[in-house]
């Protein structure tokens, strides 16, 4: 299972690309020469390089994520910028450790392939028609997001394998050019699904917990129910509607589907029963989703409510703790996600984030709140047409978009929520937005030019639906 948001899988032999590695360090040195400006501290400018430098890397990939991180810090550490508590400060955040046990949640469901049977199941009720195929499909990823904070391990270990099978068995596959009969629709409907899901659950994608601790430092509180009932009406609005939309602008050949329900009933009734570990997952399931809508009035916080889950499964077998140690991804996560954490809670510490504030939100103070926020949203949600991962774009851009939005006095929750959202939204642009997005579009099933067009048209529809029924909604949730 790949990690969210980390763009690259975790080998076993990593080769260093040499020359993308020259432009990470070029990047960074040219930004620690450079004197601190005034009202900059030397400490806080030389972190920024550092930092600077981390982002390109992540983008650039000479190295893995994980990697890229681990040697940030240490030069961090070795030039004084950071001390070694702070460099390690990361660690301890319980944010941090949200995401990693939600990736062994996640493990348990393919491990004992509940997800795939619930992915049946929407099949067999649904999948009488092409359309109803697509809402099967989008279901599935629905009922599965809140507890797999993956978007790749949801739509590649989970939904492309069903995909493939059932287009194959429809006779519409790459290989023998058929992929217009069916497999083009699902595949590109599937995707768009992918991204609206994640952007409708906290625990639905690795940066979505980045984006609450981002938000945190800068005082805006983003709590697993409110970011749920939040997204709940135009996340539904989308689902139901984009769906649509392909079908009619990107018809598959075939219409009718009456094999695909018996298909699933074949492949349910060769998983057979459901077997022990799929009960005690399905019960910490419902326990996980109650204690983390209800988190806040019991007092029990999500972290603790993830941890649980995963002792639980343990202590029952339904997990070994072998699965743990050979979830490398999860394992991968802690490291470049504790240091993503870290490094932006030090650029906040070290008042850079202020000082940029300061000398930008000038510029666009010049009048009502709404125009300047809508128009930095804008700007966040299509500069992704230059990002291959969630993750480093949140990384880069969250918190300064986010000081921006409140500096021109965008109400708080209301700034922070529309760019959560976007920041999952964005990625039904390209066919690399995401690291689900090279997992479907690998297949073959549609091409660049149509990926790209539909991408653009879709990402319309997104900001109307969010920014329209949405901004009523959360009027009415009085979020603004």
């Amino acid at each position: 299972m790949a990690a969210v948001e980390a763009p690259q899988t975790v080998g076993r032999t990593p080769r260093v690309d040499a020359a993308r590695l020259a432009v990470v360090v070029l990047v960074g040195a040219a930004i620690w020469l450079v004197p601190e400006p005034a009202g900059v501290q030397p400490r806080a400018w030389h972190l920024l390089a550092v930092f600077v430098a981390m982002m390109v890397g992540i983008v650039l990939r000479p190295l893995p994520m994980g990697a890229v991180a681990f040697v940030a810090t240490a030069f961090a550490v070795l030039s004084g910028t950071l001390t070694i508590a702070e460099a390690t400060a990361g660690f301890g955040n319980t944010v941090v450790w949200l995401v990693v046990a939600a990736f062994f949640i996640a493990t348990a469901f393919v491990k004992t392939g509940l997800g795939t049977r619930i992915a049946y199941h929407f099949m067999r009720v649904l999948g009488k028609r092409s359309l109803g195929l697509a809402y099967g499909f989008i279901a599935a990823d629905l009922v599965l997001a809140p507890a797999i904070p993956s978007n790749t391990a949801r739509a590649g270990g989970v939904l492309y394998p069903v995909l493939r099978s059932l287009c194959v068995s429809l006779g519409s596959d790459v290989e023998l050019g058929t992929e217009r009969r069916i497999a083009a629709f699902l595949t590109f409907t599937a995707y768009q699904g992918v991204v609206v899901t994640s952007a409708m659950f906290l625990t639905a994608m690795a940066a979505n917990p980045l984006v609450a601790e981002l938000a945190g430092q800068q005082g805006v509180e983003l709590s697993w129910p409110l970011w749920a009932l939040a997204a709940s009406v135009p996340g539904v609005l989308s689902l139901l509607l984009v769906p649509a939309l392909i079908y009619r602008l990107y018809p598959p050949q075939i219409t009718s589907t009456p094999t695909a329900p018996e298909l699933a009933r074949q492949r349910l009734a060769e998983l057979g029963a459901m077997k022990r570990d799929e009960w005690i997952l399905l019960a910490v399931f419902v326990c996980l989703l109650s204690l983390w809508i209800l988190g806040g009035t019991l007092g029990i916080s999500a972290t603790t409510t993830a941890l649980a889950g995963v002792a639980a499964m343990l202590a029952t077998g339904a997990l070994a703790w072998s699965d743990l140690l050979e979830e490398r991804n999860g394992w991968d996560t802690l490291i470049w996600f504790a240091v993503l954490v870290m490094m932006a809670s030090q650029l906040g510490e070290l008042g850079l984030l202020a000082w940029f504030t300061d000398q930008v939100s000038g510029v666009l103070a010049t009048g009502h709140w709404l125009p300047a926020f809508l128009s930095l949203s804008l700007i966040y949600f299509y500069v992704h047409y230059f990002f291959a991962s969630n993750t480093a774009h949140v990384s880069a851009m969250y918190a300064p978009f986010l000081a921006l939005a409140l500096a021109v006095g965008t109400p708080p929750v209301l700034a922070a929520l529309v760019l959560a959202f976007f920041s999952n939204l964005f990625a039904s642009l390209t066919h690399y937005g995401t690291a689900a997005a090279p997992i479907l579009f690998g297949s073959g099933n549609v091409d660049i030019g149509t990926w790209w067009r539909l991408g653009a048209l879709i990402s319309l529809v997104h900001i109307a639906i969010w920014l329209g029924a949405g901004s009523l909604w959360w009027r009415l949730l009085g979020l603004w």
